[in-house]
């Protein structure tokens, strides 16, 4: 009897979670048993590991093998496994020294010629194995790149299984290379731990790359550019509505260009969403500009919230984490999708559930909607003149149901521009950043210690006791929410935005124009 042992990384959501793969040999019937809830990608494991064993010139030895993947409780899914599987059975077969692999973590897919290729969450994957205390991690050397954003931690790329074995003390008899070697290193020489955007945009790692546009592009619209800045400053979503051609996705584009960069931690957390996903850039190195999704009016709410069969990925509203969700047409998605916004926009995460299990992907991010007023988009009147009925109108605009527009803080209309009321030149994203800046920090400030660092995330509870129960602006509010004019959650979003305009001003004092004044910037649409 032989045990041989390596630890793994499973991802439930963005949640890592140590594997520990146990290669048990003993005497009977040769074959290949693997238990531990692997699913179908991971249970074929066993010849893809059978495979590159031997394709390193290993006999793979003829006994029975039982592959166990403790936690047994806990599902596992994915060919991230291979490499652990394939250490723990050359453990057992004495073919490598196992007091090399207690302190290592393996994350990779082998192929059936050994080579090792690149897997979906190697980023969530690294940063697990580092919390949990292990000092080295092997990857595939096409994931290095992201892998490496992860300080304090020895990880190392690997392009064939043979570079594993030989890396544990054991002995290749076939020679292992690879074509994908040799043209990295004719692209990268020997820097292989030197992230490609250093390499390739001349900057250090997690330098935001340059704005390709710029607010100063918008010409007029100067209503909906001062509730863009008012939605950046506070975090507060925002719907524009208006006839086609008036600036609207113009307008949605540049609002991350005037969002503040994000930290270290919000980089690297939105950079492990988008390694799970499957559309992290490596080349690009830790971005920290905000994030920008703009899914197409046919997305399923699959797509957008999160989910599929098997592997659990995160959707749309999780890859816009701690930047811009824009939703254009948005009349036009399905309302099932529109509906399942809801509970996001308040928790600032989602819950996925199946039935093998649930994971919880977080998803705080700024929805920006934009809506055409009609059918035809000209009910606005744009000189070409509204040819749909009321009824159309109406049953086409109220797609956005109330509860999704009670959850919008900001609600303008944009209207086309005259060309001879254009005004002055417009600000650059630069300028407006500036100011956004600083009215978070007035609010930063404001909740120390709660945990807030935007308007849009604080409690109404906690504003109507900053503001004291006597304040007129609070009087006022209570009136309109008795008359029904607006919901108590409404009445809340309005004291946010109105401390975000006061913010802007550099801290001004809360008054009741200044809450008149957000509640203006509420409009219902559809009344």
């Amino acid at each position: 009897m032989a045990l041989g042992r390596a630890s793994g990384i499973a991802l439930v959501g963005l949640r890592g979670h140590v594997v520990n793969v146990e290669a048990h040999m003993s005497a009977g019937l040769p074959g290949f048993t693997l238990i531990g809830l692997p699913d179908t990608s991971l249970s074929e494991a066993r010849d893809r590991v059978r495979a590159a064993i031997t394709s390193c010139g290993i006999e793979f030895p003829a006994r029975k093998i039982t592959v166990n993947l403790a936690p047994a409780a806990l599902p596992k899914s994915g060919s991230g496994f291979d490499v652990s599987i394939a250490v723990s059975v050359l453990g057992a077969c004495g073919a490598i020294e196992q007091n090399h692999v207690k302190t290592t973590a393996f994350v990779g897919e082998v192929g059936l010629d050994g080579r090792v290729h690149a897997v979906r969450g190697v980023l969530p994957a690294v940063h697990a194995a580092k919390l949990a205390g292990y000092s080295r991690i092997v990857v595939p050397a096409e994931n290095l790149g992201e892998a490496s954003l992860i300080t304090g931690v020895d990880v190392q790329g690997v392009w064939h299984l043979g570079d594993v074995v030989r890396g544990l003390g054991g002995d290749v008899s076939v020679e292992c290379e690879d074509p994908r070697r040799a043209v990295a290193d004719a692209h990268h020489g020997d820097g292989t731990r030197e992230l490609h955007a250093a390499q390739t945009a001349g900057r250090p790692a997690g330098q935001p790359a340059a704005r390709a546009i710029d607010m100063s592009e918008v010409l007029g619209q100067e209503s909906a550019k001062h509730a863009l800045e008012i939605a950046a400053a506070g975090g507060h979503n925002l719907l524009l509505i208006g006839p086609p051609g008036t600036g609207k996705t113009m307008l949605a584009q540049r609002l991350p260009t005037i969002l503040p960069e994000l930290s270290h931690d919000q980089a690297l957390e939105s950079a492990s969403i988008h390694s799970l996903s499957g559309t992290f850039d490596a080349t690009s190195g830790l971005r920290l500009d905000p994030p920008f999704e703009a899914p197409h009016h046919t997305a399923t709410p699959v797509a957008i919230i999160g989910g599929g069969s098997g592997v659990l990925r995160p959707g749309a509203i999780s890859r816009a984490h701690h930047g811009v969700l824009f939703l254009d047409e948005a009349p036009e998605f399905s309302t099932r999708v529109l509906q399942t916004l809801r509970q996001p926009i308040e928790s600032g995460e989602v819950v996925v559930q199946r039935a093998s299990g649930a994971a919880i992907f977080p998803a705080d991010f700024q929805l920006v909607v934009a809506a055409n007023p009609c059918p035809c988009g000209n009910s606005f009147g744009n000189g070409v003149g509204c040819v749909c009925t009321s009824i159309q109108r109406r049953r086409y605009i109220h797609r956005l149901s109330g509860p999704l527009l009670d959850r919008i803080d900001l609600q303008v209309q944009v209207l086309p521009v005259s060309p001879g009321k254009l005004g002055d030149p417009p600000e650059s994203s630069a300028k407006i950043r500036a100011r956004v800046q600083d009215a978070r920090r007035i609010a930063q400030e404001r909740y120390a210690g709660t945990g807030w660092t935007t308007n849009a995330q604080a409690s109404g509870s906690w504003l109507r006791a900053w503001l004291g129960r006597s304040h007129p602006a609070l009087k006022e509010l209570n009136a309109l929410t008795e008359r029904g004019a607006i919901t108590m959650r409404g009445a809340d979003r309005v004291l946010r935005v109105a401390a975000t305009t006061c913010d802007l001003e550099q801290g001004a004092t809360l008054t009741v124009e200044s809450v008149m004044s957000a509640l203006s910037l509420r409009t219902r649409v559809g009344e």
